[in-house]
């Protein structure tokens, strides 16, 4: 009971000091991939990059600790950073205090959800999600996440669209008016770097070499260049109108939000107080200032995008070590600047007209808090609970899966037992603990897991010694990344995304049946068409997979058998068999319940019209592995009819459950003992005497079926 409790306690069963030391380098070499990887995915997530670091700190430990798989190396993953950055989008901006609370809140929520599916034993539950739809899902996905750092490649800055294909048309656009090509440049080094070091020496940690030279770089020559300055240093009429303009319109969205709110205020009361008049105006009040949010956005939208286009030049050698910005190619040729292109950056806060930000260099990861995350238990709100609890339950599932899939990958190769109940608790106790450390979902990493098995780890204790590692960066090291470029970390992402495309898997899902391609088709569109809005593209394709699944409940297989040239019974449409005039060996193939039981009527009554000379049909009832009260219902209706009809009929292969059904309700005893039969075989032999004359039995083909009984 207590290792079941306490899994870890198997660790140190013939342990020793040789196994801890490979157990030390294992989770050493894990954490130069996790540092780097965890940054890049927490912005993937719209979380500033130290987040990722926090992801890194407990769930690691956690999970090792309370999971059954000792190799399996939890923290931040693609997927469910872009699902956590997809469930988030609709309720705050990426980034903000109140998106962070929201991010560290469903990371909680996910952990309680999983945990309580591995308490209760409900892992069966991840089926849910059947494979074509994951393959699908998990293609579209690697597609989103890698397209989603076109931006920070280019360095460019764009709104994101309702959809995620338009945002990318605006980066294109962007990128088409002004790439900074210093940044787009280290980005393709750390691509060379890593796939260089991957395709030459796989045993190197490619993503932290990437990391430190393009960061050395970066402090070497300034890769960063940023001013903040006086509007009156701006040398344009129409830029200075352009912020105005801006600033006028974010202070009226501000005033538009409180007046909704207040409203809604309004309306919670009136409901309350059941004051129909109340509540029409209030919903009408909301409504019209609805209308005016949109206006106003769209008037916001359209200053900034044109605020960020404007490209400038810093004039150098002025009075007092004082910048002029010009608008570019608008100064005389002989005037010297610094020869950099300027922008001014704008995000969705108002202006600060005394201290501008400017940009004239490559984006960089910036500040890093310095030390560990105040652990504290997120602050509990019922109406946001509600509105990401399917966000949570779908990455829940989709994190779980990832992670059992790995996780049984790996045990194939070390022999070692699962219990996907207990991965589950480890799974949610590692992201309940993580939401205390500030850390939002996280779950089992395929490369990092694979990082783990190469370098031999024996024990979860090389997961301790990863945690430990990134303890130590957060108190020590993190000034030594400040100059990480961010073009880097979306290389890193690209890089790691590459390995989530499997086209082979659509060929593989059509090849096993035609629909389940398709439906692994349909998730990929769907997926790429309602991005950001993943979840769509998962429920589109559980629903056609639960379609599918419901159709072929209720109309399952119903074959005629006959004798096959190997002398086997097989279905006669299929090989193009000759039958038998006088016996039917109908199979039906699935449990007999509610919704197939008239199927099995109607598709005798059918072979009852077309087939004349028919007089005796035997059911095969090996396929029916189970039987409802409608089942049994039909059953005995079709008997009814069939006798009637002047047809006798019998049953094989009968199994022991739906055996004590016919018992129960007396069915038996209508069909007749004397017509119960053992096997299929015994069933013939038994019937063909009865049905045949001599000369018929010559030309029958269920004859040898008889002399091989015999």
């Amino acid at each position: 009971m207590l290792a079941k409790i306490l899994p870890f306690i198997g660790w140190f069963k013939d342990y020793d000091v040789n196994k801890f030391r490979i157990d030390a380098i294992s989770g050493l070499t894990v954490a130069l991939v996790l540092i780097p990887q965890s940054m890049a995915y927490a912005q993937l997530a719209g979380l500033p990059s130290y987040f990722g670091l926090y992801a890194a700190f407990l769930p690691p430990m956690i999970a090792s600790l309370f999971g059954s798989s000792r190799q399996l190396a939890t923290g931040p993953v693609a997927v469910v950073s872009l699902m956590t950055s997809a469930s988030l989008e609709p309720l705050a901006t990426a980034g903000t205090e109140g998106y962070i609370a929201y991010a560290v809140l469903l990371a909680l929520i996910v952990g309680v959800f999983q945990l309580c599916l591995g308490i209760l034993k409900l892992g069966l539950v991840v089926n849910f999600l059947s494979h074509p739809v994951v393959n699908g899902f998990t293609n579209a996905a690697a597609i989103i996440i890698a397209s989603s750092q076109l931006s920070k490649m280019f360095g460019v800055y764009v709104d994101k669209a309702e959809h995620h294909y338009e945002t990318i048309i605006r980066v294109c656009e962007a990128a088409l008016h002004y790439t900074h090509w210093p940044t787009l440049i280290m980005g393709i080094v750390a691509f060379a770097i890593m796939y260089g070091l991957k395709r030459i020496a796989p045993k190197i940690p490619n993503v932290l070499v990437a990391v430190v030279i393009t960061t050395a770089i970066s402090s070497i020559i300034g890769f960063e260049r940023n001013s903040e300055v006086n509007i009156s240093s701006i040398e344009s009429a129409e830029v200075k109108e352009l912020i105005s303009k801006f600033n006028t319109s974010v202070s009226e969205l501000k005033r538009l939000g409180i007046q909704r709110a207040e409203k809604g205020d309004a309306l919670e009361e009136a409901k309350n107080a059941h004051d129909t008049i109340g509540i029409i105006s209030a919903e009408h009040d909301i409504n019209v200032i609805n209308i005016k949010i949109r206006r106003v956005k769209h008037e916001s939208y359209i200053c900034r995008n044109q605020l960020r286009n404007f490209l400038f030049d810093r004039v150098i050698g002025q009075p007092n070590d004082s910048y002029r910005f010009y608008l570019k190619d608008k100064l005389a040729p002989e005037i010297e600047t610094d020869g950099n292109t300027w922008r001014i950056k704008v995000g969705n806060k108002l202006i600060n007209t005394d201290k501008i930000s400017m940009t004239g260099g490559g984006a960089v990861v910036g500040v890093i808090p310095r030390g560990l995350p105040s652990l504290s238990i997120p602050p509990i709100d019922m109406k946001i609970i509600f509105k990401l609890l399917p966000f949570a339950a779908i990455i829940s599932l989709l994190g779980f899966m990832e992670a059992i899939s790995i996780a049984k990958a790996m045990a194939a190769k070390t022999g070692q037992r699962l219990d996907p109940n207990q991965e589950l608790i480890g799974q949610g106790l590692a992201n309940i603990f993580g939401s205390i450390g500030k850390s939002y979902p996280t779950s089992g990493s395929f490369s990092r897991s694979a990082v783990n098995l190469q370098a031999g780890a024996v024990s979860g204790l090389s997961s301790v010694i990863t945690s430990l590692a990134v303890v130590i960066v957060l108190l020590f090291f993190t000034p030594l990344l400040y100059h990480l470029p961010q073009s880097v970390l979306a290389a890193v992402i690209m890089m790691a995304v590459l390995g989530l495309i499997n086209v082979t898997g659509f060929i593989h899902a059509w090849k096993a049946q035609w629909y389940d391609g398709a439906i692994s088709i349909i998730s990929f569109v769907s997926t790429l068409a309602f991005a950001p809005h993943l979840d769509k593209g998962i429920m589109i394709g559980v629903v056609l997979s639960l379609l599918v699944f419901l159709y072929k409940s209720m109309r399952p297989t119903v074959s005629s058998l006959a004798r096959h040239e190997d002398e086997s019974l097989r279905d006669t449409l299929v090989h193009g068999l000759q039958e038998c005039r006088y016996i039917d060996l109908i199979r039906f193939d699935g449990p007999l319940f509610f919704a197939n039981a008239s199927y099995l009527e109607d598709k005798i009554s059918e072979r009852m019209l077309n087939r004349e000379h028919l007089s005796h049909i035997i059911i095969v009832s090996n396929g029916i592995n189970d039987i409802d009260a409608s089942g049994e219902e039909a059953l005995s209706l079709i008997i009814d009819n069939v006798r009637s009809a002047g047809v006798d009929i019998s049953f094989s292969g009968v199994n022991e459950s739906v055996m004590k059904v016919f018992k129960r309700t007396h069915l038996l005893e209508k069909i007749g003992q004397g017509h119960i039969y053992p096997t299929m075989e015994k069933a013939i032999y038994d019937v063909h005497s009865h049905t045949h004359t001599e000369e018929q039995r010559a030309t029958c083909p269920l004859t040898t079926v008889c002399r091989a009984v015999q």
